[in-house]
C-alpha cells in the first residue's frame, strides 16, 4: 500500500504544480506594471526624413482600457554581420506574452523569417533590446521498471491515477485555451499613437485589383501611392500594422453621412493585405495630380484669382467638417468633426485648383450629448499647433478642438498670400509659417517660446499693403490665429469674407490656369 500512497501523492503534487502555473498567470494578467513611455523608431520614416523625425524619439503611451496593459516592443532584423537593423519601436497594448518583462529579449533559437520581435514592461524597456535564444532540450528516455505483477496493486493504481489524471487533462485543456484567448490580441492590439479607441474589427472585403505605379509622399502614418484601379487612377495610402488605429480611424470619418462632399478628398475604400508582422493597411481615395498645396506652393506662384479659388473651396471644406447637419432622405445625422491636423501638406488641390481636405488619422468626432472622450490635446503638426495646445491647457469641449482648426487656417493662408503675385516687388522663396522665426525642424520647445511666451506669429509683409484683397486677407489671417481662442474666425465666416472680397474686386473666383506663374 506504501506505492498506492506515493502514486496517490505524486498526482496531487503535480496537480498543485499545474494549478499553481495557472493562477500565477492569470493574476499576473491582473497586476498592472504601468509603461508611460517607450522610445519610439521608424526606420523608413527615419531614412526619408532630413531632420531625423522618426528616429529614436520618446513616445508618450496612452493608459489604455483599465483591464489591459501597455508594454514596448522592438522590432529587427540581423544584417548578414551579425548587427541588428531596428526597423520599428514603439508602444505595444495587452499581450500575454510581454506580462512582468522586464528586459526586451528574443529567445527563440531560429525564425521562419529573418525577423526577430522582443516585448517587455516598464518605462524605456525597450531602449536596449538583445537576442538570446534558448537552444532545444534534448529528448530523455526514462526507462520505468514494471512494478510487481500484483492484481490487486494494479487495480488500486488504475483507479485511483484515472481521476487525478482526467483532472490534469481538464486544466491542461482550460489552460491551453485561456493562453490562445489572450494571444489573439496579439494583432488586434498594435502599437497606436492616437488614442482615438474603436471597436470595430478588421473589415473582411475582397481585395481590388490595383496596381501600384510610384510612391508620391511619405508620412508619420504610412505613405501614399499613385496606383492603378481598373480604368482609373486612385491613390492609395498604405499604413503599417503599428498604425492600424489610425487607417480605422481614417475609414470611420469617411464612412460618416454627407462627408461626400467636392471640398474633402472623396473616399473609394479599404483593405487589409498581407498577414501577422507583415500586414498592411491600405485607404484608397480619389487622385490628384498637382498634390498637396504645400507642395504646389514650393513650385508655383499664384495670381490672386487663384488665391481666392483655393482660399474659399478651402474655408468651405473645414466649413461642412466642423459642421452638424441633420439626417435627410438621402444621408442620416452628420456630427461635427475637429481635423486636429490642419496644414497644407493637408490640403490636396484638383485640376482646377479646387482644394479638398484630407488626412483623417486624428480627427476627432463630436456625437450629441457624449464627452469628447479620453484624448490626447497635444496631438499634430508643432509648426501649427495653437498657443493653448503648446501649453496643453485645452478646454476639451468642440468648440474648442474646432478654434484650434482655425489657428491653422490662418497659418495656411498666410502660406497662400506669401506666392501671390498681387505683392509689390520680387516674391521671396516657399516658406513654412515660423520657418523664419524657429526654421525647419523646430523642438516643442522651440514652439512654445516662439508662439506662447513672445506671442509670435508670421510676419505681414509690406509688400502685401499695396493690394486692397491681400490687405484684407491679411486682417482674416491675424483673426484666425488670435492667442485668444475664443476671438477666431469661423470656417463659414473666412469663407464668406473671401467670397465677398473676390466679387469687391470684380475678379471671377474660379482660378484661370493659364495664369500660373511657375518658377
Amino acid at each position: 500500500m506504501s506505492a498506492v500512497i506515493r502514486w496517490s501523492v505524486a498526482g496531487v503534487f503535480v496537480t498543485c504544480i499545474v494549478l499553481h502555473l495557472f493562477l500565477v498567470d492569470w493574476t499576473s494578467g491582473h497586476a498592472m506594471i504601468e509603461t508611460k513611455r517607450c522610445e519610439y523608431h521608424n526606420a523608413s520614416l527615419c531614412a526619408e526624413t532630413a531632420g531625423n523625425s522618426g528616429c529614436n524619439e520618446t513616445e508618450e503611451c496612452e493608459q489604455p482600457e483599465p483591464e489591459k496593459r501597455i508594454h514596448c516592443y522592438v522590432l529587427w532584423q540581423n544584417n548578414s554581420d551579425g548587427k541588428p537593423f531596428i526597423k520599428l519601436k514603439g508602444c505595444f497594448i495587452n499581450n500575454v506574452e510581454c506580462y512582468n518583462q522586464r528586459r526586451c529579449v528574443e529567445k527563440r533559437e531560429e525564425t521562419k523569417s529573418s525577423l526577430m520581435f522582443c516585448c517587455c514592461e516598464g518605462d524605456m524597456c525597450n531602449r536596449d533590446f538583445t537576442w538570446e535564444p534558448v537552444p532545444s532540450a534534448p529528448t530523455v528516455h526514462t526507462v520505468i521498471t514494471d512494478p510487481p505483477n500484483t492484481p490487486h496493486l494494479l487495480n488500486t493504481i488504475i483507479y485511483t491515477s484515472i481521476p487525478l489524471v482526467a483532472l490534469l487533462i481538464a486544466i491542461v485543456i482550460f489552460y491551453w485555451v485561456y493562453r490562445q484567448r489572450k494571444m489573439m490580441s496579439y494583432f488586434n492590439e498594435v502599437p497606436t499613437m492616437d488614442p482615438h479607441q474603436l471597436s470595430a474589427p478588421s473589415p473582411l472585403l475582397g481585395l481590388r485589383p490595383i496596381q501600384l505605379i510610384e510612391i508620391k509622399a511619405r508620412g508619420r502614418f504610412g505613405s501614399v501611392w499613385k496606383a492603378q484601379y481598373k480604368s482609373d487612377t486612385v491613390a492609395v495610402k498604405i499604413f503599417p500594422i503599428q498604425d492600424k488605429q489610425s487607417w480605422l480611424s481614417e475609414q470611420e470619418i469617411f464612412k460618416l453621412p454627407h462627408m461626400d462632399h467636392e471640398n474633402i478628398l472623396r473616399f473609394i475604400g479599404v483593405e487589409k493585405r498581407g498577414d501577422n508582422l507583415q500586414a498592411e493597411f491600405w485607404l484608397i481615395t480619389a487622385y490628384h495630380e498637382k498634390g498637396s498645396l504645400c507642395d504646389y506652393l514650393k513650385a508655383n506662384l499664384l495670381t490672386w484669382s487663384a488665391l481666392c479659388h483655393i482660399a474659399e473651396t478651402m474655408a468651405r471644406g473645414l466649413m461642412h467638417l466642423h459642421e452638424e447637419l441633420p439626417a435627410n432622405k438621402a444621408d442620416g445625422y452628420k456630427p461635427a468633426i475637429a481635423h486636429r491636423d490642419f496644414k497644407s501638406k493637408n490640403v490636396l488641390l484638383k485640376a482646377d485648383l479646387t482644394a479638398c481636405i484630407a488626412d483623417f488619422g486624428l480627427a476627432l468626432i463630436f456625437q450629441p450629448g457624449k464627452p469628447c472622450g479620453d484624448t490626447h490635446g497635444q496631438v499634430g503638426t508643432r509648426r501649427y499647433m495653437a498657443p493653448e495646445v503648446l501649453e496643453g491647457a485645452i478646454n476639451f469641449s468642440r468648440d474648442a478642438f474646432l478654434r484650434i482648426d482655425m489657428y491653422a487656417c490662418g497659418l495656411v493662408l498666410w502660406e497662400l498670400a506669401s506666392r501671390c503675385t498681387a505683392q509689390e516687388g520680387p516674391i521671396p522663396e516657399y516658406q513654412l509659417p515660423f520657418e523664419e522665426e524657429v526654421g525647419q525642424h523646430p523642438t516643442l520647445e522651440d514652439m512654445q517660446e516662439c508662439v506662447v511666451h513672445k506671442k509670435q506669429r508670421p510676419a505681414i509683409r509690406a509688400t502685401w499693403k499695396s493690394h486692397t484683397g491681400l490687405v484684407a486677407l491679411a486682417d482674416t489671417m491675424e483673426e484666425c490665429w488670435d492667442h485668444d481662442a475664443e476671438a477666431r474666425l469661423s470656417a463659414s465666416c473666412v469663407m464668406e469674407r473671401i467670397a465677398w472680397q473676390s466679387r469687391l474686386l470684380s475678379i471671377p473666383t474660379a482660378p484661370l490656369l493659364l495664369n500660373e506663374s511657375p518658377i
